[in-house]
């Protein structure tokens, strides 16, 4: 299994002059994701996509030695489905906001996800991410329960010809370690308050 990180976004919503992923907590928020994927053991290989959204982050990653991978910076879902046409096995997929991601919870996720499944989305109940104080514009419901996608998918990318034209399977996952998205500048302020 590959390990995706997304870290091609603009981070717009947060407000701020520096780029999102690479605000500190403790260190750049996106080395706790990447650090989290390499510790859990779960993945052959680990790569970043980023895009000239994020040229700081790139020059970092790079000084790190850490693979990137180039995208459009077209928006997630564009970027995401630009890579997974040239990748043929299952790819963790993780956006590069999650401070408190660990290798633990990683490990739980890849044991819950069925290798059957095509496309498999985590997510966290609204009323959970809520207890939080966090909020996430990204919702749907499952199971009659209103949940927000956590950002971490696992997909089978042999098995992707087009983003639009899968079966989503969901998974639900109350879990500060996943639901904690840094997307606006409360949401840092909540994490270093915390």
């Amino acid at each position: 299994m590959i390990g995706l990180v997304m870290a091609g976004g603009k981070g717009t919503r947060m407000g701020l002059s520096e780029e999102k992923l690479l605000l500190k907590y403790k260190k750049p928020v996106i080395f706790h994701v990447i650090d989290a994927l390499n510790n859990s053991g779960c993945f052959s290989k680990i790569m970043v996509a980023t895009s000239s959204n994020s040229p700081n982050t790139v020059q970092v990653l790079e000084q790190k030695g850490i693979e990137t991978l180039d995208t459009p910076g077209k928006g997630y879902s564009s970027d995401l489905n630009f890579l997974l046409q040239n990748m043929d096995e299952h790819t963790f997929v993780v956006s590069g906001d999650l401070p408190l991601l660990d290798e633990e919870i990683i490990q739980v996720m890849v044991e819950k996800f069925s290798i059957e499944n095509v496309w498999t989305s985590f997510l966290t109940s609204k009323k959970f991410l809520n207890s939080l104080g966090l909020e996430s514009e990204l919702v749907t419901t499952y199971d009659n329960i209103e949940c927000a996608y956590s950002g971490i998918s696992i997909i089978d990318a042999k098995k992707i010809k087009k983003c639009d034209s899968i079966i989503e399977n969901h998974i639900i996952l109350n879990d500060k370690r996943i639901a904690f998205n840094l997307n606006t500048k409360r949401d840092y302020e909540l994490l270093s308050s915390s």
